[in-house]
């Protein structure tokens, strides 16, 4: 078959997801990049932007379907609203500060083909540079807690089972099952994606894609990570101007996941190790504030320490409790109120 060809039946079988929430300009970036893949649809859900990106959409790219939600509830939310728009086989769900280079969706498309059982897969992702973007990780739990957030991952490295277990310097070379995938750009099967309900939309942000690989897990479908196709990551959009808020947020649907999916005593054992962790980490950047002399790089110091001892008082053991006992706890306020 003509290599063409064989790139537009691939292409076929794609509808191409993009959510987006105050991002006009990359999100015209990335949307040009979309439209030279050709693929069966284009959907665009957007979180009630307010910068212009609902009006540049619907002026500049008619054919795509937009879906706009004003209520702002959450990225795992709109991606369902997305997903449930497209009727083909496959939905690659992008973030909007993505570029996707021409030719991608066919190669992605035809592993889907010849693995049957993946449901999805994360292409090799590389920053605005050029490097390359980290995309394999473990599923939550204490060590891998600790190996995250503390130096001790720089000693497992030389630990030939941590490093393979929590994919400690690896290539990504080679396609190959793995727990979960960066969430920036994944290839869904959309029957699988149905079967296990989508993401849960009680994860906000971050956490979404690792709580529905967990679930596809346990419903016998696997995660690939397949670098048949390269999508550039640009990073951090919509919440690099609320680092601090972003940052809170991680840390608390972490929590959430693992009131999810650990016993009662796993959950606790990781609360308490993060609530531990930060507390290390509020006490280092406390004191290496009073060592900066110069006034803009203390400023930045003092903000830094202020931001970790606030974190150090979020009460992450009880939320963990709060949160398996199926009790309400107000996970979100703050980054509902940044409307992000």
């Amino acid at each position: 078959m003509d290599a063409r060809v064989a790139t537009q039946r691939g292409a076929a079988s794609v509808a191409v997801a993009v959510i987006s929430y105050n991002t006009r300009d990359i999100l015209r970036d990335c949307l040009r990049t979309v439209v030279a893949n050709a693929p069966a649809r284009i959907v665009v859900a957007d979180n009630g932007s307010t910068d212009g990106s609902i009006d540049m959409v619907r002026g500049e790219f008619p054919d795509a379907l937009l879906l706009v939600d004003e209520r702002n509830p959450g990225y795992g939310a709109a991606a369902n609203s997305a997903v449930a728009a497209c009727d083909t086989p496959y939905v690659l769900l992008l973030n909007s500060d993505t570029l996707l280079p021409a030719g991608s969706l066919a190669p992605l498309a035809s592993y889907m083909d010849e693995h049957p059982r993946v449901a999805m897969a994360g292409p090799r992702l590389r920053h605005g540079d050029g490097s390359l973007h980290r995309s394999a990780y473990a599923f939550p739990s204490t060590t891998f807690l600790i190996v995250e957030q503390s130096p001790l991952r720089a000693a497992a490295r030389w630990i030939p089972a941590m490093r393979h277990r929590y994919f400690i310097d690896w290539a990504h070379d080679e396609a190959r099952a793995v727990p979960w995938v960066y969430g920036a750009a994944l290839m869904l099967r959309r029957t699988a994606f149905e079967e296990v309900g989508g993401y849960d939309p009680s994860f906000y942000m971050y956490y979404e894609e690792v709580d529905l690989a967990y679930r596809l897990a346990r419903a016998g479908w696997e995660t690939h990570y397949a670098p048949v196709a390269e999508v550039t990551h640009l990073g951090g959009a919509s919440t690099s101007r609320v680092w601090a808020t972003m940052k809170e947020r991680n840390f608390r649907s972490l929590i959430r996941f693992a009131a999810t999916h650990m016993s009662a005593t796993e959950a606790t054992r990781l609360a308490a190790t993060l609530r531990a962790l930060v507390a290390a980490k509020a006490a280092i950047a406390s004191a290496h504030q009073l060592l900066v002399r110069d006034p803009a790089r203390r400023r930045a110091a003092r903000e830094d320490a202020a931001f970790w001892r606030h974190l150090a008082r979020v009460p992450f053991v009880r939320e963990a409790a709060l949160l398996r006992a199926g009790r309400s706890t107000d996970l979100g306020a703050s980054s509902r109120a940044a409307r992000l």
